[in-house]
Order: C-alpha cells, then sequence, then structure tokens
C-alpha cells in the first residue's frame, strides 16, 4: 500500500520538491532497520528522559476537532469508556480531566518512562484513569481492557511511529476491545506535510517511512493506504481525510505548509 502520486491534493509540490522525491531512493540497510525496530522502545523512552514532560503542549485541540470526546453521554447508565493508545506523558488525557469528562480513560504507551510520568503528575487520578505500559503491536490490549467494552479509542500521532508491517495487527488489537459501533479516532501526518520533505538523504526507511535523527520514526500517510488499513482490519470508515494546515515561523518570516490525516473508523454493530 504505497502512494507515489504527487498529484495529492491537499498539498500541490513544487517542481523542485517533487525532485526531491523522486531522487531519494536509497534506503537504509535490512540490518539498521532491524536495529532500529528492535531499539524503538529504549529510543523513545531516552526520548522522554531528555525531555521529560516539557516536549509536547498539552492537546486542547481534541474536543474540537473530535466532538465525541465532548458528547460523551451515558448509554444505559454505563459509564463512556475512553483509550488512548500512544499517551505519552498525558498531554491528550490531562486536558480533558480538568475539563470535567464524563469519560473513564485508559491510557498506554509502550515507554515505561512514560507511563511513571503519566502517574506521577498531579492531575493523575487512578479513580478516573488507569495508565499501563503496552506495546500494541505484540500484546493483546485485552490484557488490560474487558473485549468490546471501549466506546472510543484513539490514535493521536501514534500510528506513524510503528513500522507499517504491524500497523494491521494494531488495528485488529484495538477492535478487540472496542463495543460493536464503538470508534477509533485518529489524527497523524498526511503525505507529502513539510515534515516529509525536509528528510535529507540518508533517512529513507520505505517509501512515506524516515527516521529521525534521534531514532524515532515517521510514517506519512494518504487517505487511500489509512482507508485501506482500516478495512481490511474489519472497520467501516466514517471519515477520512486531509487536513491543511500553515504553521507561521515568526523568526525566519516563512509560512510552513501543514498536511494531516484525520479519521474516525467505526466497529461494524453486527459481527464480523
Amino acid at each position: 500500500m504505497t502512494d507515489n502520486n504527487c498529484g495529492h491534493y491537499a498539498r500541490t509540490l513544487t517542481g523542485d520538491e517533487k525532485e526531491k522525491l523522486s531522487s531519494d531512493k536509497v534506503v537504509i540497510s535490512d540490518f539498521k532497520q532491524n536495529k532500529l525496530e528492535v531499539e524503538a522502545k529504549k529510543n523513545w523512552d531516552l526520548f522522554y528522559k531528555r525531555n521529560k514532560a516539557n516536549f509536547f503542549k498539552d492537546r486542547h485541540w481534541t474536543k474540537r476537532e473530535f466532538e465525541e470526546l465532548a458528547d460523551c453521554s451515558t448509554e444505559n447508565g454505563k459509564q463512556p469508556v475512553l483509550l488512548e493508545i500512544g499517551c505519552g506523558v498525558g498531554n491528550f488525557i490531562f486536558p480533558l480531566i480538568e475539563e470535567g469528562t464524563a469519560f473513564y480513560i485508559y491510557a498506554c504507551d509502550f515507554s515505561p518512562r512514560a507511563i511513571s510520568l503519566v502517574q506521577e503528575n498531579e492531575r493523575y487520578d487512578s479513580k478516573i484513569c488507569k495508565a499501563f505500559v503496552c506495546d500494541v503491536t505484540q500484546n493483546p490490549l485485552t490484557e488490560n481492557i474487558p473485549p468490546g467494552s471501549v466506546n472510543i479509542a484513539t490514535l493521536i500521532f501514534v500510528l506513524s511511529a510503528i513500522h507499517p508491517s504491524k500497523m494491521l495487527y494494531v488495528f485488529k488489537n484495538i477492535l478487540e476491545i472496542l463495543q460493536p459501533g464503538g470508534l477509533l479516532l485518529v489524527r497523524d501526518y498526511g503525505l507529502y506535510d513539510q515534515a516529509m520533505l525536509r528528510f535529507g538523504p540518508g533517512h529513507k526507511l520505505s517509501d512515506n517511512f524516515y527516521v529521525r535523527q534521534d531514532g524515532t520514526r515517521a510514517f506519512y500517510f494518504s487517505e487511500e493506504y489509512l482507508g485501506k488499513l482500516a478495512e481490511d482490519a474489519g472497520y467501516e470508515i466514517v471519515v477520512n481525510k486531509y487536513v491543511s494546515r500553515e504553521t507561521v515561523n515568526h523568526k525566519e518570516s516563512i509560512c510552513v505548509p501543514r498536511v494531516y490525516i484525520q479519521s474516525k473508523f467505526s466497529k461494524p454493530k453486527h459481527k464480523i
């Protein structure tokens, strides 16, 4: 499921950008790629050791982009349940907790250091939240969460850090803990985002998949790729679209075009 079509409507590439992408054909060796996969958890643990809780800003925009997070009315008197996969240090869940969310929240990450930082945060409340270590590329979520019990699960800038060969398993893993009609909300990097175009030679792992200097990785999604991934895992597509933004760099007086992908996938109400 690759996409090399430079006719991507969310972003029109310049001639130089097309040339840069087409000429970057050398990929990192299998040995180095395997090493990155083996050391993925260590690299993210080191990331959180360096940056602690200070790198990412709290995500106060999530309820604006995903109205389901604001409209969390109870059904049959049951408390709605939310799962965040790849919670990092809690930049997504803590704004919800501060605003008095009705959800009971599960939050997981494969970095033990990140989960420790979540649990040490003064806003963490074990009565309404459970944070736990889990590598969703290989460990069943049902080890910590009852099957079919979650109303909404989220992957916010998480799937892009996972090797493409493991993405389908992750989607199926999440499907097991969603209730029928439950939603998976995704926000991630879109194809031809400016960050993708900044990678120089020597950073390419495969089509649309790159490694950063610190060893963490980033995949850039087309609508077609993400939609097919969801359908192959057994979801129904509710929304799957590009989101274009411009980030202003005041220091350099330039506008940086950003391309994200934002999606909502539903677990069918009938038996799969």
